[in-house]
């Protein structure tokens, strides 16, 4: 599949569990026969294939920018075309090509068979794993399962139908489940490698694609692949929680303390050999070496339940509340306790090591320091230069604390790929179009408990009496959009349930100026709100609260323009100019259905 002659080997990248590199002196022609019959070293060429797969959460133009959530204008007129948008184009044929190196030199080579079953089981989820992002970008593609060589293999492949793809990937994951062990335990050597629990979990998540809008726009919820989605789903749940997997009952401990009975599987980071940005990039300016780029919108905050499950303006709910505006007011009261885990609000404690003590955070221009100065109020005597990117509010969730400015970019902490809240998520939304909603109501329950919201009189966490399928299927994508927020779920949640032009097409995006304010509610004087804020007596009650669009620039693109094309990306032109038999999808002027129908 390719024109440059690759060969499979082990890259120049820290490994994921050891200090070391490959001892491998000429990485264009390794001696494969010192490699596959040596256990070390074939364990070590996987490992370096690893981060193709998993990777830490993208702290700047991810996926939460693509949505709602975070702030930044990814899409707009012509963005993304055969030879533009890059980002969303996905072609993994040179990993492939390593990973089935690997699985061919495997099976020829003279390592013990248990060592052999459990590399080439590992070898094989990766490789389903890098199919399936390119399928669910893309739909079918070329199945390739020997490592082709330039000059000797016919590399003109045409796309294999995506039915076929899906058939190709669940086989690996199965093959891969035969030979993995059921459970890593986080203290082991192996912890950050795929086993049984995330690999079951994993198939449930390829399944529940399989079956879902995205790929059955016809027939998107009466298809009989949900039964199959929810098989695999049942299974895979009552597998995690035999083998130990629960909800961590405290949210913020899931991200801050590592190896937890949630975490299902985790990108493991330990400075310097691999690091996380997460916190460099997503704390406030003055707290960090990085250059941060988003904050949570004011859409996202809105979207948070209050303390009952309910929305804000939900007139049966306990704190409803009439207008945005009135809302706008008093938008940290009462709310889902994962609000205050999840976004950091001006005038709020934020006790980061290295601060002085009973430190709080403020963003607004004129009182907040340069860097974390967000606004236009014209008697604050400053301005902002951020206002493009800024919001007003912060990224709290999963920012490490105890790291003190200078050394943000030495992060360790590990990053959950897939947590039991997630796989109780595809379970119920899997149930839910089986005939099993009382399943999906429990499951929904049970994430709302420990998220700390109130259970009400009627005991359902805000949840109504007796839900519609319909109604069931909304809560599903309104509760994942909470429970997942900044984790890059959103945007392809949308995508998956063929949601996105409903709730991106036209977006624009605002963050809140916070202006301090005297008890009777007039402006504060800059100054004495200034020295106010420098003893941190200014909480988030001391402000008042305006929209402002983000960007604010009026000459910046600030509405997203999304097309129904979104929802299959096109193959980029170069591929097609490198290999005749390549065919393009048919929502980008080709003749590839992408979908199963």
């Amino acid at each position: 599949m390719k024109r440059d002659h690759i060969i499979a080997g082990c890259l120049l990248a820290s490994l994921m569990w050891s200090c070391n590199t490959l001892d491998i002196p000429n990485l264009s022609s390794y001696d494969a026969n010192s490699v596959w019959n040596d256990e070390n070293l074939s364990s070590a060429y996987l490992t370096n294939l690893y981060p193709a797969v998993f990777t830490n959460w993208d702290t700047g133009n991810g996926a939460d920018q693509n949505s709602e959530q975070t702030s930044g204008m990814p899409f707009y007129a012509n963005v993304v075309t055969e030879t533009t948008g890059d980002g969303y184009k996905k072609w993994h044929y040179t990993n492939i090509r390593n990973l089935n190196e690997a699985i061919v030199q495997m099976a020829a080579g003279s390592l013990p068979e248990q060592v052999k079953t459990s590399l080439t089981a590992q070898a094989l989820f990766l490789r389903a794993s890098l199919y399936f992002d390119m399928v669910m970008h893309h739909g079918g593609m070329p199945i390739i399962e020997t490592p082709q060589t330039i000059g000797v293999d016919d590399l003109d492949v045409a796309r294999n139908s995506t039915a076929e793809c899906f058939d190709f990937i669940l086989k690996d994951i199965d093959t891969a489940i035969a030979g993995l062990p059921a459970r890593i335990a986080s203290g082991s050597a192996d912890y950050g490698r795929i086993d049984q629990t995330y690999a079951k979990a994993f198939k449930a998540k390829v399944l529940l694609y399989k079956a879902s809008p995205l790929f059955n726009p016809a027939n998107p919820y009466s298809n009989p692949r949900w039964t199959e989605a929810y098989a695999a789903a049942k299974e895979a749940y009552d597998f995690a929680v035999a083998n130990g997997a629960a909800l961590t009952p405290s949210y913020d401990d899931i991200f801050l303390v590592e190896g937890g009975a949630e975490v299902l599987m985790a990108v493991v980071n330990q400075y310097p050999n691999k690091t996380e940005a997460w916190s460099n990039y997503l704390r406030p300016q003055s707290l960090t070496i990085g250059q941060i780029s988003r904050g949570p919108t004011w859409d996202m905050l809105m979207s948070f339940p209050m303390a009952d499950g309910k929305a804000w303006d939900d007139p049966t709910g306990k704190y409803y509340v009439a207008t945005e505006d009135e809302f706008m007011q008093s938008f940290w009261k009462n709310r889902d306790p994962r609000f205050y885990s999840s976004v950091l609000c001006p005038g709020q404690e934020f006790p980061v090591a290295g601060t002085n003590p009973g430190y709080r955070q403020y963003t607004s221009v004129g009182i907040a320091v340069q860097a974390d100065a967000y606004g236009i109020n014209p008697d604050a005597g400053a301005t902002s230069i951020k206002n493009d990117a800024f919001t007003g509010f912060y990224v709290r969730k999963a920012i490490d604390l105890s790291v003190t400015a200078d050394l943000t970019d030495r992060g360790s902490l590990d990053r959950p790929v897939m947590r039991l809240a997630e796989l109780m998520f595809i379970y119920a939304e899997a149930a839910n179009e089986t005939g099993h909603s009382d399943m999906t109501v429990q499951l929904l329950k049970g994430l709302r408990e420990r998220a700390g919201i109130e259970p009400g009189d009627d005991g359902n966490f805000g949840l109504p009496a007796s839900p519609s399928i319909e109604e069931l299927r909304e809560l599903i994508l309104y509760d994942r959009n909470i429970e997942l927020c900044f984790e890059g779920h959103r945007f392809y949640d949308l995508r998956r349930t063929r949601k996105m032009m409903e709730h991106l097409e036209g977006l624009q995006k605002y963050g809140l100026e916070s202006i301090a304010i005297n008890p009777d509610g007039t402006d504060m004087p800059i100054a004495e709100a200034q020295e106010k804020a420098r003893t941190y007596q200014l909480t988030t009650d001391d402000f008042r609260y305006v929209k402002q669009r983000v960007p604010y620039t009026p000459a910046a693109e600030n509405t997203f323009v999304v097309t129904e094309g979104f929802y299959f990306f096109p193959i980029q032109k170069v591929k097609l100019d490198e290999n005749p038999n390549l065919q393009q999808n048919n929502t980008w002027g080709g003749t590839f259905n992408p979908t199963l129908e």
